[in-house]
């Protein structure tokens, strides 16, 4: 089967990030389970399961046993949805006899009789509609009818069996809240995926999305993270830089500063990565950001990603020194996006990086800074593996990407709260350091894979001209650690002296 028809064989789920990690949606006539507590997203993606079968012309059946049919339209209502022709809600309610006390038989248990007539009213529902597409919401109801593990597996098995002779694609919907996690469904069904819901101790929760199982289809696993806005289900599959391979040629580019340029042995190459480090005041930011000028100048267009600083703030800073930002931004060359670190999670971070570069030919990307970033992941461990993918994924595609990360400290020893200088090709250093009883500033490139640079430490200064580098300081010693040793001609004189 080719590639074309295996995706025809898929019905769509209507949530590009979802179709994306199920390779396509899910695969037709087969029965799929998709769990998670209350509040997570299930039936937000039912609604859109049946929303994407009725414009491709697909019949849906959405059988609810604990929702009521006005709270489904409303909801649907919310992210500005409407079941109309094509979806028919299905609300399963107990038979009266099963209500009325005097209608009660004695020697069968009443769990039994509403078992029956509930499987009963499915299956008529489904015989009076045909629909190719069908949601159950929830199972949770099935299980307490069930009362016994080997009842329930026995009433799932009749259901998938029944759907297949019709070849329904089934959406099953369990709630988990059993008091013992039953895997009976797991076993049974086709496919499951899973929906969970995060609650930091700073901003708002965080949502994602596993598949735990796919029987016969390479699917993206690990967890991928989720949003619902209005709209409905977002979900941003996870990068995996391998996927995105290129024959690119690099090419070196100049920051428009001669001395920098000489600094950086000529430039900053195209699909590379670049760490600007330094303490606070150091001008990291306008580092990063005359590369972006620069390549403005050449007609590219850039991307800047501000996570610590106000936007207003940072372009009336930076027209200070002689860079309009707003310009640049006016003139379409310049994408500018303030990052809300408690309320973005990283995989929407990544995909809003990656969506500009390929919708715009992003050729420059800064990101301010990575403090930023590793707060918006308050509780979680990986920005080294998120950043090395994301850099991987803008290298192959030529970007050339600029970080800044904030060290603790002044002058002396400096820390930084992460160590991200072995996954950088370039490193450039920013230090002050004390000569003359006045606060000086110094540069200097520390790494650079893609080719040779300058050793040397020159001093710079920030003005209304912007960022002006002077010669290499050859006659101080010591100026990384912040009071250097002049070693000039006045001091080797001194020292020959008898």
């Amino acid at each position: 089967m080719s590639s074309t028809q295996a995706l025809a064989d898929k019905a769509k789920t209507g949530i590009w990030g979802l179709d994306n990690i199920l390779s396509g949606g899910f695969s037709r006539g087969h029965i799929f389970l998709v769990e998670g507590a209350p509040g997570t997203g299930k039936t937000t993606v039912a609604l859109q399961f049946l929303l994407e079968g009725a414009r491709a012309g697909e019949k849906g059946l959405y059988i609810t046993l604990s929702e009521t049919d006005e709270e489904l339209r409303d909801g649907a209502a919310s992210h500005g949805w409407t079941l109309g022709e094509g979806i028919e809600v299905f609300e399963l309610l107990p038979p009266e006899s099963l209500l009325d006390s005097d209608q009660q038989q004695s020697l069968l248990y009443s769990s039994d009789l509403e078992l029956g007539e509930t499987t009963k009213q499915i299956f008529e529902a489904v015989e009076r509609t045909q629909p190719s597409r069908v949601v159950l919401d929830s199972l949770s109801e099935i299980r307490l009818l069930a009362q016994s593990s080997l009842r329930y597996r026995r009433q799932i098995l009749a259901i998938k069996h029944y759907f297949a002779k019709y070849g329904t694609t089934v959406m099953l919907l369990d709630d988990l809240t059993a008091e013992i996690a039953d895997k009976t469904v797991h076993s049974v069904a086709h496919g499951v995926l899973r929906l969970e819901e995060l609650a930091p101790a700073y901003g708002a929760e965080r949502r994602r999305a596993r598949v735990i199982k796919y029987r016969g289809v390479k699917f993206r696993g690990g967890y991928h993270d989720a949003t619902i806005t209005k709209g409905g289900l977002n979900v941003f599959p996870r990068l995996v830089a391998s996927e995105y391979r290129s024959n690119l040629v690099r090419t070196t580019k100049s920051s428009g500063i001669t001395e920098l340029d000489r600094l950086l042995g000529g430039g900053i190459e195209t699909g590379s990565s670049t760490l600007v480090l330094g303490p606070a005041g150091t001008g990291k930011s306008l580092t990063a950001i005359v590369n972006v000028t620069a390549a403005v100048a050449r007609g590219e267009r850039a991307a800047l990603f501000v996570f610590d600083e106000e936007l207003g703030l940072l372009f009336d800073r930076m027209k200070k020194l002689g860079i309009d930002l707003a310009a640049m931004q006016k003139s379409g060359k310049l994408l500018v996006e303030q990052v809300d670190a408690a309320e973005l999670s990283p995989g929407e971070f990544a995909h809003r990086v990656r969506k500009q570069v390929d919708e715009h030919d992003i050729k420059t990307v800064v990101i301010d800074s990575l403090n930023g970033y590793q707060a918006a992941m308050p509780e979680e461990n990986s920005l080294i593996l998120h950043m090395h993918e994301l850099l991987q994924y803008l290298n192959r595609r030529g970007a050339a990407t600029f970080m800044t990360v904030a060290q603790h400290g002044l002058v002396g020893d400096m820390k930084a709260p992460i160590d991200v200088t072995y996954l950088a090709d370039t490193v450039i250093l920013l230090r002050y350091f004390e000569a003359a009883g006045s606060v000086r500033r110094a540069i200097s490139v520390i790494k650079k894979r893609t080719g040779t640079h300058e050793s040397t430490i020159r001093e710079y200064r920030i003005d209304g001209r912007g960022l002006t580098i002077g010669a290499p300081l050859s006659e101080f010693q010591g100026v990384l650690r912040g009071v250097p040793v002049y070693n000039g001609v006045s001091a080797l004189l001194e020292e020959m002296a008898p």
